[in-house]
């Protein structure tokens, strides 16, 4: 047998907040920061397009997203599983202070739904989570960028087999995987088949890494913060990352973060023109475009991520985004990410694999040294396109 299904961290568990969590207007929040005011606004910033749809209205979404009971933050939180292919624990939060065209989770981000989890239960879930790590990163690779240096989620090492076992006399069949003997070209040969193992999203390791992604309140700090302080008083030996847009990481917050224990963060810069940016997200990006410089200056791991949308952001705002950061750190990790059609921008056409290759040798030429592109799946649509990309950008993926 080489791993089993890590099956009891597929989902959040038993919450420990009340039901009546779920109505915003009966939260107790004595000991929270006043209820109705920003706390952007309070640091002198100013809010951006944070509602949220509640009940058929929308609603700012630290309202009906994020509450206290007492002086303990509970956040919305619509799922928490081990994710492909970044091959770390993902906790998908509900709300968030955007409201981008093209949101990748829009039906729990844009959409109050999920389950309240305070700090303490995220500890929980991480503690739990931490038996079954099964690949060890040192913090400098606390990124999803180096996650497929590991592995490619393919499965071709081991195999999906169930075994009938006895529970107080009952037969039951129980998943397992056995090793296969066999890997596939592309396999980096980093890992055995014993580190493998299947999650929600599929094959691959397990790393000592907890993620916070899907919607984003970091201008509500508090909450992430007692999170980090809590999962590294556990000893595991975890590391915490931030998968933010920015918009919540004013100095204040940031200082706050480093203090409680949050170690990377994986930034979303979605476009390098000011009007492309407010038309995509609703919010400005000036305060984005200079956290690179913020974020490292802290000692904080940093990736950047950009998504490729044809029309919107093609390969002369990645080349402006790649100079950026080639100017601050060209070791700085940085993905191109390929569009496809979805939620407001469902009439956006796909792109190709031409300007994929396109936007890559301009980010690399910007003297970027870390650059990969992701969705290689949405633009690589036949033998032609993979022989193309792998000989006209042969370290792309």
């Amino acid at each position: 047998m080489a791993s089993i299904l890590p099956g009891r961290y597929a989902i959040i568990g038993e919450r420990g907040a009340s039901q009546t969590m779920l109505e915003p207007d009966r939260v107790s929040r004595t000991g929270a920061p006043a209820k109705g005011r920003c706390r952007l606004a309070e640091q002198g910033f100013k809010p951006s397009n944070c509602s949220t749809w509640y009940l058929g209205r929308r609603v700012a979404a630290c309202k009906v997203t994020l509450g206290w009971e007492g002086d303990t933050p509970y956040r919305l939180i619509k799922s928490a599983h081990l994710s492909r292919p970044e091959h770390y624990f993902s906790i998908y939060q509900s709300g968030c202070n955007w409201s981008c065209k093209k949101c990748h989770s829009w039906e729990f981000t844009q959409y109050a739904d999920g389950d309240w989890v305070s700090p303490a239960d995220i500890a929980r879930m991480a503690k739990e989570y931490a038996q079954v790590v099964t690949y060890t990163e040192p913090r400098e690779r606390v990124t999803s960028f180096h996650a497929l240096d590991l592995c490619r989620c393919c499965g071709t090492c081991v195999q999906l087999g169930y075994a009938l076992v006895d529970e107080g006399g009952n037969p039951v069949y129980r998943p397992y995987l056995f090793k296969t003997g066999r890997r596939s070209e592309l396999c980096p040969r980093r890992l055995e088949p014993e580190q493998i193992l299947l999650s929600p999203q599929g094959f691959g390791p397990a790393r000592n890494i907890i993620a916070f992604t899907g919607g984003d309140l970091a201008c509500q700090p508090e909450f992430y913060a007692r999170s980090a302080d809590e999962i590294k008083k556990l000893g595991e030996g975890l590391w915490v990352l931030f998968e933010t847009n920015g918009y919540g990481l004013t100095p204040q917050n940031l200082d706050l973060f480093r203090s409680a224990g949050i170690d990377a963060f994986w930034l979303d810069i979605k476009a390098y023109d000011g009007e492309v940016h407010r038309s995509l997200t609703g919010a400005a990006n000036d305060r984005i475009l200079r956290l690179p410089e913020e974020i490292l200056r802290r000692d904080f791991v940093l990736e950047v991520l950009s998504l490729y949308i044809p029309g919107w952001v093609e390969t002369d705002q990645i080349e402006k985004i790649a100079s950026l950061l080639a100017g601050i750190d060209r070791e700085i990790p940085f993905t191109i990410l390929a569009f496809f059609p979805q939620y407001q921008m469902k009439s956006v056409p796909s792109l190709t694999v031409e300007q994929m290759v396109s936007a890559y040798q301009a980010a690399k030429a910007s003297g970027l040294v870390n650059v990969r592109l992701g969705n290689v799946g949405v633009f690589v649509k036949s033998e032609g396109d993979y022989r193309y990309l792998a000989g006209a950008a042969p370290g792309a993926f």
